[in-house]
C-alpha cells in the first residue's frame, strides 16, 4: 500500500470498447438487444497520485489479450487503486467512469473498493465558469502550459484509434497507451488550476497535523483579513501559491457583541 501524509489523492482516466451492434440507419437509432454483436468493455486506463512525478503513471491495457472482451484483470489493477484511495480526481467521472467501473467490478464478483470522496473537474467548471466548452481539450487546451489533452491522435485519427486497438493493432495500443496518459497528466495541471475556486474539500481532514494544508497541497498559508456571516466574524486564510481562501473556525465576536445582533426576518 502507498504512504503518504495526507490523504491519498488518485487521478485516473478509463478508455472503453463501444458497443458493435447492426442498425439499418446512420440517425436517431433505436438498438434493441438482439441487435447488439459485442457488447463494450473496459480497453485501457491511466492514473497516478497527486505529485508524484509523470515517471510514475501507471497504465493498463488489453492488448496482447486472447480475449480482449475478458477485462476482469484490467478491472481489477484500478480497483486496487481507488481501494487506497480517499479522494479522486476526474473529468467527467462521476457521470461516465466511475459507473462504467462500478459495471464491471460487480459483473466481474468484485466487492465495492473502500468508500472515497469525488472531485470532478467537469462539475467545477460547470459550476464556477461560463467557458466555451467544459471539455477536457478545450479547457486544457486554454489554461494548462504543460500538458494539454492531446486533441488529435495523428496516426489514427477518430474513432480509427479504437477500431484499430479492437483488431490488435500494436502501433494503435502504443498510441493509446500515450493518449490516455496524456488525459490523466493533463486533469492534474487542470484540477490544479480550477481547485483554487472551490471549497467543497477540506483537506485539512485527512491530516493530524495542526498546520493548515490547502486543496493545492501548499501550506504556504496566511491571514488575509476577516470572513462575515450573519453572525460571526471569522480570521480569513488566503493560500499564497494558489490562492485559494479560507477560514478559521473560532468566532471572532465575543459573546456579548453576539447576543446584541439582531437578524433581519
Amino acid at each position: 500500500m502507498r504512504k503518504k501524509k495526507g490523504p491519498r489523492v488518485l487521478i485516473y482516466d478509463i478508455e472503453t470498447a463501444p458497443i458493435i451492434a447492426y442498425v439499418w440507419g446512420l440517425w436517431n437509432n433505436n438498438v434493441g438487444l438482439n441487435q447488439v454483436e459485442s457488447d463494450w468493455h473496459l480497453l485501457s486506463w491511466s492514473a497516478k497520485w497527486l505529485d508524484d512525478p509523470p515517471s510514475k503513471i501507471y497504465y493498463q491495457d488489453q492488448r496482447n489479450k486472447k480475449d480482449i472482451q475478458n477485462d476482469k484483470a484490467l478491472a481489477k489493477g484500478i480497483w486496487k487503486l481507488l481501494d487506497e484511495a480517499d479522494i479522486v480526481i476526474t473529468q467527467n467521472g462521476i457521470g461516465f467512469d466511475q459507473k462504467k467501473l462500478n459495471a464491471r467490478f460487480i459483473i466481474h464478483g468484485f466487492k465495492p473498493p473502500s468508500s472515497y470522496k469525488h472531485i470532478d473537474t467537469l462539475q467545477i467548471a460547470k459550476k464556477h465558469f461560463g467557458f466555451t466548452s467544459n471539455r477536457l481539450e478545450y479547457m486544457t487546451n486554454k489554461l494548462c502550459t504543460k500538458y494539454k489533452k492531446l486533441a488529435e491522435h495523428k496516426k489514427f485519427p477518430g474513432f480509427k484509434l479504437w477500431s484499430e486497438c479492437l483488431k490488435g493493432n500494436i502501433k494503435a495500443w502504443k498510441e493509446m497507451e500515450l493518449y490516455n496518459k496524456y488525459d490523466v497528466l493533463s486533469l492534474e495541471e487542470l484540477y490544479k488550476k480550477l481547485i483554487p475556486w472551490d471549497s467543497a474539500f477540506n483537506f485539512n481532514l485527512y491530516s493530524d497535523s495542526l498546520k493548515n494544508e490547502c486543496s493545492c497541497g501548499s501550506t504556504n498559508i496566511v491571514k488575509n483579513g476577516y470572513s462575515y456571516t450573519a453572525s460571526g466574524k471569522w480570521n480569513r486564510l488566503k493560500c499564497k501559491d494558489c490562492g485559494a481562501e479560507t477560514r478559521e473556525k473560532e468566532n471572532l465576536l465575543s459573546k456579548e457583541k453576539r447576543k446584541s445582533l439582531t437578524l433581519r426576518v
